[in-house]
């Protein structure tokens, strides 16, 4: 083992032989692999970041990442969670409590509670945080925002972070407008597109080495590399993962959720309160009959859904190809063509939040072609493609 500084950031990379071909051998998470980063937790108390997916394949099976850290006689001092919570049941937005883990009784904390950033109390006791969530590659997926927070308040306490890197089902392309940081919320905190094509590994590294923590500070960061991973060719999680959140329950709604995500922030339903939720969109006023559905409450995943109990109509996506390179926008703009304009948009500002600009909302409503609006990202496209380079740890798709 050798180790690597990179960027000239406080960051070390675990480095062996990794493979820098396509994925034609399977992908090895982080937290799989640990030979490498046990010994770096010997005499130190730690604490993981990590929900329902922090899981290793063992001889005995699927073991949370957790119990494998109590087999191996860690010091495990707590368990922070993210949304959705510890075990991945909370509702998109829902406040989480803390808490005790039933199976070993470490005191849960919450980072969508009381605190979205751990306190100097919280982290008095600990050495080392471990961080192991299985992100989706979209800005507004909140487990980027928490990973801040976390390699944030370990700046500011001395306190090492090591990430387990997992792969980006949605890292094989880089789209969407570039947040706008007067715009900056839980739902986009840095100057990256939507689609910003790196894992939690690489993106922790891009957040130290742009200095985007408070006060241009640079945490003491250790990154545990996958191996056999390549931005070039999309990655599907395996059928028998856990979903990284209760609505995105299969792998078509992970390719799927860049772009219908947006609608969150407008009166149409992504389908949350269905079998398929974000694989269909519809709204009871669209003018669009293609395909419907109709939402109802799902216990554990979506109670009181949007639109309960009426029939709502939309774009058949059931067929519609899954993007290659681009987040899915039509849909978008045709469902707003297809529907009494007054009230489309939330009159909270959500939708310009998850957009990170509020030009997308403005040239819908103008009526500009998708070419239009798409060229109209690149330029920052281009700018965040150099700056994105410098913090790769895999083979790149160009």
């Amino acid at each position: 083992m050798r180790r690597m500084m990179c960027c000239r950031m406080a960051v070390v990379v675990l480095v062996v032989a990794c493979c820098f071909g396509v994925q034609a051998q399977e992908v090895v998470c982080g937290a799989q692999r640990t030979t490498f980063y046990m010994p770096l937790l010997r005499g130190q108390r730690v604490a993981v970041v990590a929900n329902g997916g922090s899981v290793l394949t063992s001889q005995r099976g699927k073991v949370h990442l957790v119990d494998t850290l109590l087999h191996a006689d860690v010091a495990l001092r707590r368990i922070f969670c993210p949304e959705h919570g510890f075990r991945g049941t909370a509702e998109a937005g829902a406040h989480v409590e803390d808490g005790r883990d039933a199976a070993t009784g470490l005191p849960i904390v919450s980072l969508y509670g009381k605190n979205r950033k751990p306190t100097a109390e919280q982290l008095a006791d600990i050495d080392v945080v471990l961080f192991d969530l299985q992100d989706v590659g979209c800005r507004f997926y909140t487990y980027i925002s928490t990973l801040h927070y976390v390699m944030e308040a370990c700046a500011e306490q001395g306190k090492r972070v090591i990430v387990l890197d997992r792969p980006n089902p949605n890292g094989h392309y880089v789209d969407g407008p570039v947040l706008d940081t007067s715009l900056r919320s839980f739902v986009g905190m840095h100057p990256v597109p939507i689609v910003y094509g790196l894992t939690v590994g690489e993106y922790a590294q891009m957040i130290n080495g742009e200095r985007w923590l408070k006060g241009a500070q640079q945490c003491a960061l250790t990154v545990v590399p996958l191996l056999n991973y390549s931005h070039r060719q999309a990655y599907a999680l395996p059928d028998d993962a856990e979903p990284p959140s209760p609505n995105l329950v299969s792998k078509r709604a992970v390719w799927l959720y860049p772009g219908l995500c947006l609608f969150e922030g407008t009166t149409v339903s992504v389908g949350r309160g269905t079998d398929d939720p974000f694989t269909v969109v519809g709204t009871p006023t669209s003018r669009l009959h293609e395909s419907h559905f109709t939402p109802r409450s799902l216990p554990g995943r979506s109670a009181h859904p949007l639109h309960e109990g009426k029939r709502c109509y939309g774009p058949d996506l059931s067929g519609a190809a899954l993007p290659a390179d681009s987040l899915l926008l039509w849909p978008l703009l045709r469902l707003y063509e297809s529907t009494p304009h007054k009230g489309f948009f939330l009159n909270n500002g959500f939708f310009d939040l998850l957009a990170g600009t509020r030009q997308l909302r403005r040239q819908i409503e103008q009526g500009l072609s998708e070419a239009a609006i798409r060229t109209s990202w690149q330029a920052d496209l281009q700018q965040y493609r150099a700056r994105r380079k410098l913090y790769l740890l895999y083979p790149d798709f160009d």
